[in-house]
């Protein structure tokens, strides 16, 4: 996530002041990411990075570097924004996104995450639309890109029992294990096709069970809330073993009411919304 890698950062700095600059090796900000995507113009050639490969349907953090190509030196002062759209037969919207910002005071990667609520197909297709000014000079690039279907649930979206359209994403173990996990979602509503702002202050409960071995769950799960207004959500998922589990979920609203997804029981095997992974 985000956070890890601004504290890698922050841990490599305090390092280099300690450090004479010939025994400092420079830091790499692409460092686990692989580029999935060039965009050019005849000034600039605009690369797109994600972690763990290409991009799919759902939450997807992605970076970018922007290059002149004329000295192919990497731009490392630009503003920059993204507009993701889905053209569908018979209307476009767009998804879940955050503002790009920079990795680092010096560096030249930015970086943000768009939720892609759904795949391609043969018909329908998403464009990234990138804006960005350098020295006051205004920019833009559009491109068609590849988002196939996850092969696991990831996203969801559903209509809650207050009329507001919401997408939920799981973003993070990008890695599970067998143990106590960081998990985290983000939680949008849908405020109009092209607009789809972070939902504060609910609570997604959670609980993950595994079907194959007799629907079974797991202890010390934490439900997830947000730590900051306009951040994502923040629990903890136990996996007390590897194999596919389905992560059944309940969002509540600030007074704690139910708007989607239901309490597992004898008689409710799984919640309408749910999360898959496999591991």
């Amino acid at each position: 996530m985000k956070f890890l890698r601004i504290l890698l950062l922050v841990i490599v700095t305090i390092f280099a002041s300690c450090t004479s600059n010939n025994d400092v090796p420079a830091l790499n900000e692409l460092n686990g990411l692989t580029k999935v995507k060039e965009i050019t113009n005849t000034t600039h050639t605009i690369e797109l990075y994600k972690h763990m490969g290409s991009l799919e349907q759902g939450f997807n953090e992605i970076s970018l570097k922007i290059k002149d190509n004329t000295t192919n030196q990497y731009i490392n002062n630009a503003t920059i924004s993204w507009m993701p759209v889905m053209h569908m037969a018979m209307m476009t919207h767009s998804c879940p996104k955050s503002p790009v910002t920079k990795l680092s005071v010096d560096g030249s990667v930015y970086e943000g995450y768009i939720v892609f609520q759904m795949a391609q197909n043969t018909t329908e297709y998403w464009d990234l639309k990138i804006d960005y000014t350098i020295g006051g000079k205004a920019y833009t690039m559009t491109s068609v890109i590849d988002v196939p279907a996850s092969a696991k649930q990831r996203v969801t979206t559903f209509t809650g029992s207050d009329s507001v359209r919401y997408i939920v994403a799981y973003a993070d173990p990008h890695h599970p294990k067998v143990g106590i996990n960081e998990m985290v979602v983000g939680v949008w509503k849908m405020q109009d096709m092209m607009n789809f702002p972070v939902v504060d202050n609910y609570k997604l409960k959670i609980d993950p069970r595994m079907p194959s071995m007799g629907n079974h769950s797991s202890p010390n799960n934490v439900d997830l809330t947000q730590i900051v207004a306009g951040d994502l959500y923040n629990g903890k998922l136990s996996l007390t073993m590897t194999g596919y589990w389905k992560i059944n979920l309940q969002l509540l609203n600030a007074t704690g009411t139910v708007l989607k997804g239901e309490a597992i029981t004898d008689a409710v095997s799984a919640s309408s919304i749910y999360f898959e992974i496999e591991f």
